[in-house]
């Protein structure tokens, strides 16, 4: 008898998490996450499009790293909420081939980098040309995001770097949503499994 080849379990790697319209839930309604790492252990992501009240310059202070003079690159820039874990913990999403103390490779595009030395490069005007500063994160147990995406809470598409960082927080959600081709305000919040 001729062995089967084991089936691989088709993990969310290079996608987008979009919360599905009837997600209620006060961290992730109209949320976009990006996916950093998905395995049979579980899943680790960072929300895209939940400004915090705060600008990278007001952290950079707190934390003490001192930033050069000038910096346009952190200029006006807001940290994110990454999610409801690890809240005080940040994570640079950035598009550098550049690695740093604690890189993780997303895409061959993109990486996340949880180290501190990425912040004082980015305050010296020596960091990635694109990046995120988030706060937080979300994660899930083993099995709990196919169950969750099963129960209809959520769609995913491919990375997508404009959506990332050039489009406005507000407008993530719906531009992500966009790439898909479909018109949100039609989709039935209804699980339709035979």
């Amino acid at each position: 008898m001729e062995e089967q080849p084991i089936q691989q379990t088709s993990f969310l790697k290079d996608q987008l998490l979009i919360a599905m319209p009837n997600l209620d839930d006060p961290y992730f309604e109209q949320s976009v996450t990006l996916i950093c790492q998905h395995n049979e252990d579980g899943c680790f992501g960072l929300t895209i499009n939940h400004p915090m009240q705060v600008t990278i310059e007001e952290l950079f202070e707190q934390l003490d790293i001192p930033t050069k003079n000038n910096n346009s690159a952190i200029k006006g820039m807001t940290a994110l909420q990454g999610g409801p874990v690890q809240v005080e913990q940040g994570f640079v999403v950035h598009d550098s081939n550049k690695k740093w103390e604690n890189t993780l490779e997303i895409s061959d595009e993109l990486a996340v980098t949880a180290s501190r030395d990425i912040l004082f490069d980015i305050a010296q005007g020596d960091g990635p040309e694109n990046f995120l500063l988030i706060l937080g994160c979300a994660s899930w147990t083993a099995g709990q995001m196919e169950t969750e995406m099963m129960n209809n809470s959520w769609l995913n598409c491919p990375i997508d770097k404009k959506i990332i960082f050039n489009t406005p927080f507000d407008k993530r959600w719906h531009g992500a949503v966009d790439t898909l081709g479909i018109d949100v305000n039609a989709i039935s919040g209804e699980v339709g499994h035979a």
